[in-house]
């Protein structure tokens, strides 16, 4: 009866083991390589999948797993992995020391992001896929960074990434690799070149400083002429203007003393018409009010009588018998 029981869990156990080993669950974005007898035979891919145990048995690959440690560091290991991941993976290589066309040692720290699409390539055609990776892309960066200037590596970092993931992406495709982005992370030159291009962006923003103001002065000073030019050219045609009122006023003042004295002398001529000669009055008035002209102001002294004013004063004796002969004017 002992031995019966042994026997009942002897076959218990091994279907459990059976059926621990037979039943492979597979997760989405995963895939398993499955060898019979040590031979490729499937790849399985998401979902439930029974295999024959101890004929069936999944192939193991190198794995780089990130861990960390109690005081918060991380540090990655490789480890082997029945399940391949064909999810978009990103390695963040350690930094490294490239030389640069004119001798110049740099450090650069890069990131690579691929994707496995072709698990069986990537099992069978690369012994250390993550190590091989990553050397693949040491060498190669340092290959395009010794062809190009400090200057050049320093501006063209987009140039830099477009090329290696070129490179690298036509190098991983036997191994059922897609290289999606290469980005460098930093570019650190040496502490004496830091010190010489700090100096030099200073120098050169000190000079764009300086053509800044002086460009500042020019304009302002450009502004100020173009206002003063303004300013008088107003400030004349203001005069012009005012000129020409003034003239157009006296103009318009004389047209009106004119008006008034035409209408002053036609009238007299209409009430002297039948009385006696007009010509003489007005003749005698003009010389009269000229007479008073010259005479005006407290220090102007006539010593002389000029010998037409007997002819005017004869023209005014007249004018006086005229106005007796006719006293109803």
């Amino acid at each position: 009866m002992d031995f019966g029981l042994i026997v009942i869990f002897a076959i218990i156990v091994l279907a459990v083991v059976i059926v621990l080993k037979g039943v492979i669950i597979v997760q989405q974005q995963e895939a398993v390589i499955i060898q019979t007898l040590g031979q490729y035979s499937k790849t399985l891919t998401a979902g439930f999948h029974w295999i024959i145990p101890f004929m069936e048995a999944p192939r193991s690959m190198l794995k780089l797993v990130k861990q960390k440690t109690m005081d918060g560091r991380t540090y990655s290991m490789l480890s082997y992995s029945p399940r391949i991941d064909l999810r978009e993976t990103v390695y963040d290589f350690p930094r490294q020391n490239v030389i640069t066309k004119d001798n110049v040692t740099i450090s650069i720290n890069a990131l690579l992001y691929f994707q496995i699409i072709d698990a069986r390539k990537a099992i069978y055609s690369i012994e250390n896929l993550p190590e091989a990776i990553e050397k693949l892309t040491q060498t190669n960066l340092r290959n395009l960074v010794g062809q190009l200037a400090l200057d050049e590596t320093l501006v063209s970092r987009d140039i830099i990434n477009d090329k290696l993931r070129e490179i690298l992406d036509k190098a991983t495709d036997k191994w059922g690799v897609k290289v999606n982005r290469v980005e460098l992370q930093d570019i650190v030159p040496p502490a004496s070149i830091q010190q010489a291009m700090e100096k030099e962006k200073k120098a050169e923003q000190d000079r764009r400083a300086t053509i800044l103001e002086a460009e500042g002065i020019k304009k302002s000073a450009i502004l100020t002429a173009e206002g003063e030019k303004m300013a008088a050219i107003n400030k004349a045609e203001g005069e012009k203007q005012a000129e020409i009122l003034k003239a157009e006023g006296i103009a318009q003042a004389r047209i009106i003393e004119a008006d008034a004295e035409k209408e002053a002398i036609s009238r007299i001529i209409n009430a002297l018409a039948d009385k006696g000669k007009p010509d003489q009055y007005l003749i005698a008035m003009k010389y009269l009010e000229t007479m008073q002209d010259i005479t005006r102001g407290a220090n102007n002294k006539v010593v002389y009588m000029p010998y037409e004013a007997t002819g005017i004063l004869s023209s005014v004796d007249g004018i006086k018998q005229m106005f007796d002969k006719n006293p109803g004017m």
